[in-house]
């Protein structure tokens, strides 16, 4: 928007109704307000996107762990599960009782 150009200007410029960019200014304005109101701080769309990047990632790389341990949990009750079958048989083996 050019400086001292109208809303309609700008509307017709870019195809767009007049209303919606009455609307999307009002939302813009109650929007600030409100983040102002509240004290919270007022964070960019790219910086929304790098975060929801990292969580997409945490959360992949917290799957991925959680796999692991569960197939490690496993590994570990068979072992447990074997451990004495194997001891026995080196027991006999050596010849002790």
């Amino acid at each position: 928007m050019f400086e001292g150009e109208s809303i309609s200007a700008v509307a017709r410029r870019n195809g767009v109704a007049p209303n919606l960019l009455y609307r999307w200014r009002k939302l813009m304005l109650e929007g600030g307000s409100i983040a102002v109101a509240a004290d919270d701080s007022v964070t960019g769309n790219r910086t929304v996107r790098d975060m929801e990047a990292r969580i997409r990632e945490l959360e992949r790389q917290l799957g991925r762990k959680t796999l692991e341990n569960e197939i490690l949990k496993e590994a570990l009750e068979k072992s447990r599960s074997k451990k004495p079958t194997l001891l026995a048989q080196s027991l006999r083996r050596d010849g002790s009782p």
